[in-house]
């Protein structure tokens, strides 16, 4: 091993190094000492931390103009090229590390940037909240249309919550059109489907779904007939003037594991068999064969797929078959339990967010001759919603 230098202790004060990233991390104490071989850097924080980094890793992480493109942060270094991976010199400046590589290459590393990354199975820290079962007793999070828009904590706590819970309200905006396109734009672009993009939600004389019609809607998700379902939905209410029509909202991932609690057989049986969904038209053969309930390598709950119009015909053995009838029928009698689901009359100036994958949304009938009803409807990508909580939790450090 060879041994840096410890610095004097009147030069314990940390100068923070850019290392081209969004996160913040010009936070830790300054290194003060540390030592390498040929394959490792072994370092020490002035508060007694201690990592040792592989020289590979270095290398790979080094943040200078010629390693990092200077404007859009990326890679530029490929690791596979003859770069010389023996240390020339290693020294501490600025409380940071500084190493010379063989080939003369300089790389300069921020102590708290290191520390924040030294080698564990520990994630990092995210703005982004766990996901958590909710029932009726769950208080929805409500937050004004304005203050949204707005930005800012209050933008931050509705997209936690969206995150969290799979469901949020905003409620106080206008309602002359157009307001989800607003809404969907401080998130990103607006998934289309074979629906097209933004959709209307109303009593059509020619309808394609049930939902275009004034029938009651049992709970559903959205396109379980798709490899990839859309993943948040927002409905934005227009006009809601008609009697009847009041929104029913239920979280799947509660229901599944209430059923695991009750009857785990049941449980498995839906989250192992696969079977058929599909939506056809003139236009469009959408098929997919997916289990009810999906889970993570962990074993819990991550998406269900529940849509009863669209559910194509069982095609399982026969041996299997009555077992899936019944563990299907106990997982929808749970979710008619009034425990399980939430009663929303929505007014005009009123949208709901979910999660399609996880929550599931239905409606009462509706008498189309007593008054108006007008939802305007779109989904987005779990992954932009991600992006504009993690986004708007930077610009508020």
């Amino acid at each position: 091993m060879t041994e840096i230098a410890t610095p004097a202790t009147d030069s314990l004060s940390r100068t923070p190094w850019d290392m081209k990233e969004y996160q913040p991390h010009h936070t830790g104490t300054p290194l003060i000492q540390g030592e390498y071989d040929a394959s490792l850097a072994t370092l020490v924080w002035a508060n007694g931390e201690q990592a040792s980094f592989p020289l590979i890793w270095l290398r790979d992480h080094c943040a200078c103009d010629s390693c990092r493109h200077p404007q859009t942060f990326e890679r530029t270094f490929m690791l596979l090229d003859d770069a010389a991976l023996t240390v020339q010199q290693l020294s501490l400046e600025s409380g940071n590390l500084m190493i010379e590589w063989s080939d003369s290459h300089l790389s300069r590393f921020d102590a708290g940037w290191l520390q924040q990354r030294r080698p564990s199975d520990v994630l990092p820290e995210t703005p982004v909240p766990q996901s958590r079962a909710w029932q009726l007793s769950h208080q929805t999070h409500v937050t004004s249309f304005g203050d949204y828009m707005a930005g800012g904590e209050a933008r931050l706590g509705w997209l936690e919550a969206l995150c969290r819970d799979g469901f949020a309200v905003l409620d106080d905006g206008p309602s002359e059109g157009g307001e989800i396109d607003q809404i969907a734009a401080t998130i990103g672009p607006i998934r289309a489907t074979n629906f097209g993009g933004r959709f209307e939600v109303y009593s059509k004389k020619a309808p394609n779904n049930a939902a275009y019609t004034p029938i009651a809607l049992e709970l559903h998700t959205d396109l379980p007939n798709w490899h990839q379902p859309p993943d948040i939905q927002m409905l934005y209410c227009l006009a809601n003037d008609a009697d009847g029509g009041e929104s029913i909202f239920g979280d799947g991932m509660a229901v599944a594991e209430e059923l695991r609690q009750r009857n785990p057989q049941a449980f498995q049986l839906l989250a192992e068999t696969p079977v058929d969904f599909r939506f056809a038209d003139e236009r469009t053969d959408l098929v997919v064969r997916e289990p009810v309930i999906h889970l993570d390598a962990s074993g819990k709950v991550i998406e269900v797929r529940f849509n009863n119009w669209i559910r194509d015909s069982l095609r399982l053995p026969l041996v299997k078959m009555q077992a899936w009838y019944a563990a299907y029928r106990q997982f929808w009698s749970i979710l008619r339990e009034p425990a399980f689901r939430l009663h929303l009359k929505l007014e005009a100036g009123q949208m709901v967010a979910f999660d399609n994958r996880r929550v599931m949304h239905g409606r009462q009938s509706f008498d189309p001759t007593t008054g108006r009803r007008h939802l305007q409807g779109c989904y987005v990508d779990y992954d932009m919603v991600e992006s504009a909580l993690r986004v708007t939790a930077r610009q508020l450090d």
